[in-house]
This record gives C-alpha cells, structure tokens and sequence, in this order.
C-alpha cells in the first residue's frame, strides 16, 4: 500500500505479540496507540484490552484500518458498542489525526478515563497507556507530549529507534536533554530490540521497545510540579548550551550570572564546576535548580 509518510510497518507478528505482553494488559485497561500502520499491532491489543482508540496521521491508512477491522468477526475483549466514526470490531476505533495537533484533553475525557484533573487541580493516576510503533520523525515530541499533560497516561509501551532507546535511558556520563527530559518525568528502561527486518520497507537502523513508566509522586502535585518544571528546564537547557564547554560555563553565560556566583552555587549543590552537562544525573540538576 502506498503511504504519503514514508512509514515502516512492522510485519512480524511476533514482536507485535511480544509488545503486548510487555504490556501487561488487563480487560479493564483502555489503550491509545499512535500510528497504528496496518493494524498488526492494533489486532493483538484488542485481544487483551477494554477499548483501543488507533489514532493514524495517514488518511489512506486510516480508511484501510477501517475496513480491516469491520470485516473481523473476532470477539472483542470488552463487549461495548464502537464510538461513531470506529470500525465494527467493538473495542476498535480508527481515528484520522495528528495526535500532535489534537486536543489531547479532551480526547481523554472524552472516553470518561478516571483522574483525569482540569487544569490547575492536582493530576491523578489515569486508566489509560500508551502502546505505540512511533514514527522516527516524531518520537520526541510525543514522548514530551504524554510526560508533560495534565493527565498523563500510566504507563508507556514504545518502539522507537534503537540509537534513540538507548539516549533516552542513558546514565549519567551520557546524558542529554532528552534523557534528562525523560527521566524527570518517569522512569524508563529498554525491553528487548527489534531487528530491522521486522518491517518492510526495511529501515537502516534497528529498534527497541522501551517501558516508560510514570513517576507518581509528580502525578498529584498539579500547578506546583508545572512551575518548578518550568524552572528546572530553563536550567537543563542553559546548562546544554554548549557541548564540549564546562557546566560553569554554560551557566554563566547562558543565565548571564557571574562566573564566581555561579560557581559557588555548584559548589553548594556538591558539584565540581569543570563538570559536563551530560555527567549529571537528573537528582544533580534538580538540586542546581533550586539554587538558581
């Protein structure tokens, strides 16, 4: 099938099955899976889940998922009627959409998930998870996506590009905006690695399916995570400024401070000044951010 995108879609079937039992899916758990492609892993989720909402950026692949899944006989895992505009196999809905460019709000409260906070309230543990193949070019921005909304999904079941995985759970000594983004937020690790000869077309590189898992003592601090968020941010990014440079460079100059004050703030915070950004754990910069 020809696609505007360029997408590789994964066609063994064996990895779909293994990225659904990573998963550990109940029959009450409600999933959201970004660029569902064909549809292989779609099928094998809604085996195991209450409701599964597919939302895929491609027309084309959108009205083929359609079809697909209303010619199933297959006994759906909930038993409830499909929303309008879904595909006949009960626990299935096609959306045609950017979920980039949604409201992602109300997509959620839309479906009645529990703890779903308003904005400003405190945030709570919501029933859904994303379980998704990511599109390579948009792997960042949904990630960040998910992290940082009001109403952040449990957990996340992501195959992503191997190089990526592997920024992404990065120790300290090898960290990077990403991963320090990331890890803030939650906690992930690497699965297992997918082959590239998993999908067709064949992509260059390989892949990895990574768990993120949200950190739930910031899911019920609302505003107050949101503004010291803000904070820590503006510090994670001045202090990446410049690669190769000392963190008391990067500092001083990005936050136009004096070297000396700036020094001295690190020294308060336990950390030599010649250190790099990526040598810092995500606790270093969290204890820099108060400082500053």
């Amino acid at each position: 099938m020809p696609t505007k995108l360029g997408q590789n879609f994964l066609e063994d079937k064996t990895i779909a099955e293994k990225i659904v039992k990573a998963a550990n899916l109940r029959p009450s758990d409600f999933v959201i899976e970004i660029g569902p492609g064909k549809g292989i892993l779609t099928e094998e989720l809604a085996k195991r889940a209450k409701k599964v909402i597919a939302i895929e950026i491609d027309e084309r692949l959108a009205d083929y998922l359609r079809k697909k899944f209303s010619s199933r006989g297959a006994t759906p895992a909930s038993g409830q009627g499909s929303a309008s505009g879904g595909a006949n196999q009960k626990n299935i809905e096609i959306i045609h959409a950017d979920i980039l460019k949604m409201n992602l709000l109300e997509l959620i409260e839309n479906y009645k998930l529990s703890g779903c906070a308003r904005s400003g309230e405190a945030r709570q543990i919501t029933s859904y998870k994303i379980i998704a193949n990511l599109p390579y070019y948009a792997t960042s921005p949904i990630i960040r996506l998910f992290l940082e909304t009001e109403c952040p999904p449990r957990e996340m079941i992501l195959m992503v590009q191997k190089e990526v995985a592997e920024r992404i759970t990065a120790p300290p000594g090898k960290m990077s905006i990403l991963s320090v983004s990331v890890q803030y937020y939650a906690k992930p690790e690497i699965l297992f690695y997918v082959n590239k000869e998993s999908f067709n077309p064949v992509p260059e590189v390989d892949s990895a399916v990574i768990r993120v898992t949200q950190n739930l003592k910031l899911v019920t601090q609302g505003n107050k995570i949101k503004e010291e968020s803000q904070k820590f941010f503006r510090i994670v990014r001045a202090g990446f400024c410049a690669r190769r440079k000392t963190l008391v460079n990067n500092l001083s100059n990005s936050l136009q401070l004096d070297k000396k004050e700036t020094q001295e703030k690190l020294k308060v915070a336990g950390i030599s000044p010649t250190t790099r950004a990526q040598e810092l754990s995500v606790e270093n910069w969290k204890k820099i951010s108060s400082l500053f």
